[in-house]
């Protein structure tokens, strides 16, 4: 059992816990909870670590026991030292350590067999760790394909972000690119930017092959963003509401890609 907060896992799990630097350099991250690693394990995402405590409940310890089976390295630590590591005000008595590992962005490949790239969410400047999550849960929800982090977005594998992502992390191809590099993924698609002198949603044709940028809750879209887009999009409110934040404006956006495709499929 390990109970020193010396310890070389220990050191490694609060640096990948605290900083982006330090899970870029690493090329890990971590995450908390029986759920996100059972998403994880299901996903046959690549673990390197996974820590536990006497508090775990039978649902983590079953867990525990399959991961064993796979080869997955797991120690014990002291209940103690698990909640000074944990980054959540109610620890569940387990934490994983896990590569990044982006998944790959499909394309029709010449012999039909991947999907074509039609849906993609550009989050930019978007800094809120809450909203981000919530933005990429919503995307795997949503069925979008790539998830495009240009600079100046938070870490995408920031411990709040990951759960308010709620799995969608091991889902969904979601990788940081340069704002020249995102435009050569996205120049087949029309690029619709999220602004509220834009065209109503409801009365812009959302079925073409899409990406979507939803700017950040204070400064808005950058102006790289703003060269980038071929068309802007609003939301319609009625009231005094003078906007909604980006976790739910895009939410909104990308479920109204989906109506507008599903009625097509209907028609």
């Amino acid at each position: 059992m390990i109970t020193s907060s010396q310890n070389s896992k220990i050191k490694l799990v609060r640096a990948l816990l605290g900083r982006a630097k330090e899970r870029r350099e690493a090329n890990a991250f971590v995450v908390e909870g029986v759920r996100l690693v059972e998403e994880a394990a299901a996903r046959d995402w690549r673990f390197e670590t996974v820590l536990y405590d006497e508090s775990l409940n039978e649902r983590g310890k079953s867990l525990i026991e399959k991961l064993r089976s796979r080869g997955v390295e797991t120690e014990e630590v002291s209940e103690e030292l698990m909640k000074k590591l944990s980054d959540t005000e109610t620890p569940q008595g387990v934490l994983a350590i896990l590569q990044i590992s982006n998944l790959p962005i499909l394309r029709q490949a010449q012999d039909g067999v991947s999907n074509d790239l039609d849906f993609v969410l550009i989050p930019d400047q978007i800094r809120d760790p809450g909203n981000l999550g919530t933005l990429l849960r919503t995307a795997a929800a949503t069925g979008v394909g790539a998830v495009l982090l240009p600079p100046e977005t938070t870490d995408a594998f920031a411990p709040k972000v990951l759960r308010s992502g709620m799995g969608a992390h091991f889902r969904l191809p979601i990788h940081s690119m340069t704002w020249e590099e995102i435009r050569e993924q996205v120049k087949d698609l029309q690029i619709h930017l999220a602004d509220m002198d834009g065209k109503p949603c409801w009365e812009t044709d959302l079925r073409p092959p899409l990406a979507l940028i939803i700017g950040g809750e204070a400064e808005g879209a950058s102006e790289e963003a703003r060269k980038l887009a071929t068309n802007k999009i609003s939301i319609p409110m009625v009231g005094n509401v003078e906007s909604l934040n980006a976790g739910v404006a895009g939410s909104v956006l990308m479920f109204e890609v989906v109506r507008q495709r599903s009625t097509l499929l209907v028609e």
